[in-house]
């Protein structure tokens, strides 16, 4: 009986599935990852200076030598990154039908900014049997680093080397890394390995040590925002690739593009834009996603884009950022100094044993924070005593208040903090 009765509760439950009614013919959809932003298009309009550049600066790869190390600068949404991993492809796609050995990886800093994680990434793109011999913990460094050396010479060949949000890097782990890995060439017999930096901040080699700064930036290339014009001609493209024919207003693709060349020429928010007005519209039944539906979408990317930058900050980025919004309140108008936010960020890691940085690099945290959108740090001049830099909050109460219902790092930190009164105290001690 029991069995006839969990078998009843079975075919029931199938019966009842939630996505049967909400699966069905895609109406506007053909294709949704044209308008992903890890999609590497075919062709990428407005961008063909730099994708000749960048391949001429790889080109002597395909003769076996090694290539110039590249820095690529550009705000968000240029297509840096796209623009190197189609080089990538293209230049693995060439050396196989030359008979050449080439070998590329693709590492995000924000994601890997450790050493060990660098050189481990790095490895797995030289074998398959990398994480049998090596593994992702445990090692000391120089071991890994030898390892690294000996599968390279072994297996021979470039390997191109992407570093993605190279400045993150620098800012977690410092050059160390960049040091090692600039001067690996000279510890190589069969193989070389060059490295393109991708970085948002035009700045971050101010950080750097000489030695790194020169090995790094052997060649620079600047990929300048989009404007409106040329991000719309990007969305027509995506959008026959994405949608049914007819499924979008004309008018749709002009908005989203204007809207988009507003915040710096940004085509990956334009395509956020509208992969999610479609999909609104999608939810709501429309067979056709009109300029209403835009709206709609931006609504909710400003809600949701503070609180997901925020939950996915590294963990001294979020300490920071903690002990400005903590300093906010007993500011004049929430303006601090870099040396006011150093003290509140000493007071926390002393607090929440967390290994404390120098004021130089929470200085270069905050450069970050302002570059993200979440803070302003304004540099004003103070005549015969220098310049100093004024620290405010640029986003609101509500979208902190939403942001710390979501990390629960930053909202105990904050919490601790105010009701135990151990920040004034402790402030009241260094005046």
């Amino acid at each position: 009986m029991a069995g006839v009765l969990s078998m009843g509760k079975k075919q029931n439950s199938e019966k009842n599935n939630v996505f049967d009614r909400l699966i069905q013919e895609e109406r506007i959809f053909r294709n949704r990852e044209a308008l992903a932003s890890t999609y590497i298009p075919p062709e990428f309009p407005h961008r063909d200076n730099e994708i000749n550049d960048v391949a001429n600066i790889l080109k002597p790869a395909l003769y076996g030598a090694r290539p110039s190390n590249i820095l690529i600068y550009g705000q968000t949404g240029t297509g840096k990154t796209a623009v190197a991993k189609f080089i990538c492809k293209q230049i693995v796609s060439k050396a196989e039908t030359e008979g050449k050995k080439i070998h590329t990886a693709y590492i995000n800093c924000k994601q890997t900014n450790t050493p060990y994680g660098i050189l481990t990434n790095i490895g797995k793109t030289y074998s398959n049997d990398w994480e049998d011999k090596v593994p992702n913990a445990g090692w000391r460094i120089d071991k890994v680093y030898s390892a690294l050396k000996e599968k390279a010479d072994e297996d021979g060949g470039i390997a191109i080397v992407i570093l993605d949000e190279i400045d993150t890097l620098v800012s977690k782990s410092g050059d160390d890394i960049l040091y090692h890995l600039t001067g690996l060439n000279s510890d190589l017999d069969n193989s070389k390995i060059s490295l393109i930096g991708i970085s948002n901040d035009t700045k971050f080699t101010s950080w750097l040590d000489p030695r790194v700064k020169s090995r790094m930036g052997e060649e620079s290339l600047t990929f300048a925002p989009y404007n409106a014009l040329q991000i719309e001609n990007i969305l027509v493209q995506r959008a026959k690739m994405a949608f049914h024919e007819g499924a979008v207003e004309p008018l749709v693709l002009s908005y989203c593009s204007s809207r988009a060349a507003l915040e710096h020429g940004d085509a990956r928010k334009a395509l956020d834009l509208l992969r999610i007005s479609a999909e609104i519209a999608e939810r709501e039944g429309k067979e056709i996603v009109t300029v209403e539906y835009v709206s709609k979408a931006e609504n909710v990317m400003e809600h949701d884009l503070v609180r997901s930058l925020i939950s996915t900050l590294p963990l001294q980025p979020k300490v920071t950022l903690a002990s400005i919004i903590l300093n906010r309140g007993s500011k004049e108008n929430g303006q601090q100094t870099t040396g006011e936010v150093y003290n509140t960020y000493s007071l926390i890691c002393k607090r929440f044993e967390v290994e404390q940085l120098t004021q130089r690099r929470v200085g270069h945290i905050i450069s970050e924070l302002d570059m993200q959108g979440l803070i302003n740090a304004k540099v004003v001049s103070l005549g015969r005593q220098g310049r100093t830099r004024y620290i405010s909050l640029s986003i609101e109460q509500s979208q902190i208040d939403g942001a710390l219902d979501n990390d629960s790092f930053l909202s105990r930190v904050i919490k601790e903090i105010k009701m135990s009164g151990y920040l004034s105290s402790m402030q009241l001690r260094l005046i």
